[in-house]
């Protein structure tokens, strides 16, 4: 995952009393002004700074309001809603994301967990709830951490899978952990069955190695697999220097890999051809790079409609242009195989998104037309506001699902937004 280094933010003139100091706040910033709203850019750290120069502006245009802030002490965190989210994926971002996490946390602000991921991980069903707190940063900093939390756990829970295997050696769990450092494993209590949770391809590696190696010897699985190979070694990667492109190991089974049975994909890596198959069965990207190969096609459930409208009212930014609104449908029904619970009911849902009806936003609509037809608009999970399980929910694809509001509200302005929908819709696919 790549993390935001560069952020816009919109500053509405009419919130502020003094217009022109505003403006020489502005002036030391790379600021554009648009009709009555400014568009900054900066770094976190710049529109921190900004946040808060702009929060004395306005304590100094109403010394009421200055006076009530002060009384009520400067270590008020402001109100901003928790999230629910699952406990197993919450448990694996802390002990297997937890650097990429701290980036977005930084040094200004504290996201907890209630109660702890790790106490309910056994249960598939649990949820926690992360809250987000600062001591000195802007209500609209808060929101945007909170923000750039969510679109990370989609993105992490979107390539996970638990399964259940069976370790009979208390050192199976130590062993496997240092084998396979992308999983996390919870050894099963009472002696039970051990609990895997990672990306898929991961977990492919860890059931082919499993199954490849049982059968074969009275040792444990894992003390076969370290005899096989060289300590230190790397999934993927030789562990004798000097050794040809023909005796690498394929990065999924492990075994060396036979000229006629190696398939090389364009992005150089390469691998027996019927364990690509069955990778490329789940989802056609590199097993390695994660490189898209195909038309990728989501978990969205069947049925679903896409309808579109016009109206001549504008969209805050977007002035010169009527607005498109995307009306969604998906009907409620049974989940497949594909789904987390296969054989209940799913909760249906009506949703409606926003963009401009300009050339640009014509063109995301297009794209996004096609995502649905690739059903990767929604899936079936938890849903990340009520917490209920079951229900369809938006996938890592993000819309505007309010006409103002700004980005901390799901609406416009957001003058980056058109360009980010379209990055996130390029990882899939869609171009």
């Amino acid at each position: 995952m790549e993390f935001i280094t560069s952020i816009t933010v919109t500053v509405d003139e009419a919130s502020f009393k003094d217009p022109e100091r505003l403006a020489k706040i502005l002036q030391l910033y790379r600021s554009e002004k648009k009709a009555s709203y400014y568009t900054v850019r900066g770094t976190f750290e710049e529109v921190e700074n900004l946040s808060t120069r702009l929060s004395e502006v306005r304590d100094r245009a109403d010394p009421v309001t200055r006076r009530r802030t002060r009384s009520q002490g400067e270590r008020a965190s402001p109100h901003v809603k928790p999230v629910d989210v699952s406990g197993v994926v919450m448990a694996y971002i802390q002990h297997k994301r937890a650097e990429q996490l701290g980036k977005i946390q930084g040094s200004s602000f504290v996201i907890e967990t209630q109660p702890e991921p790790r106490t309910v991980h056994h249960d598939p069903s649990s949820t926690v709830r992360v809250t987000f707190r600062s001591h000195h940063a802007s209500s609209a900093a808060v929101h945007f951490v909170r923000q750039r939390f969510v679109t990370f756990y989609q993105r992490t829970a979107s390539d996970l899978q638990v399964e259940s295997i069976t370790a009979s050696l208390q050192r199976d769990h130590k062993d496997l952990q240092r084998r396979f450092p992308h999983l996390l494993f919870e050894p099963g209590r009472n002696g039970g069955k051990m609990t895997v949770t990672g990306p898929f391809m991961h977990v492919a590696k860890l059931k082919e190695f499993l199954s490849r190696n049982t059968p074969r010897s009275s040792k444990s699985p894992v003390d076969r697999g370290l005899a096989d190979t060289a300590s230190g070694g790397t999934l993927g990667s030789s562990s004798t220097h000097g050794k040809g492109p023909e005796e690498d190991p394929c990065p999924i089974c492990m075994e060396p890999i036979e000229t006629t049975e190696r398939k090389t994909l364009r992005c150089k890596h390469s691998f027996c051809k019927s364990c690509l198959k069955r990778a490329f069965d789940y989802k056609p990207v590199c097993p390695t790079c994660g490189e898209l190969y195909g038309a990728l096609t989501g978990t969205q459930p069947d049925g679903g409609e896409m309808k579109v409208t016009q109206n001549i009212s504008s969209l805050p930014g977007y002035e010169k242009y009527g607005t498109l609104t995307i009306h969604y449908y998906i009907p409620s029904g049974i989940q497949k195989e594909e789904h987390p619970s296969p054989g209940q009911s799913y909760e249906g849902a009506s949703r409606t998104a926003y963009l401009p009806d300009s050339s640009e936003g014509r063109r995301i609509l297009a794209l996004l037309s096609r995502a649905f037809d690739q059903k990767l608009i929604f899936t079936v999970g938890q849903s990340t506001t009520s917490g209920r399980n079951n229900m369809v929910t938006w996938n890592d694809i993000h819309h505007k699902t309010s006409t103002h509001g700004g980005p901390t509200h799901y609406g416009y302005p957001d003058p980056e937004y058109l360009s980010r929908v379209k990055d996130e819709l390029k990882v899939k696919g869609i171009k």
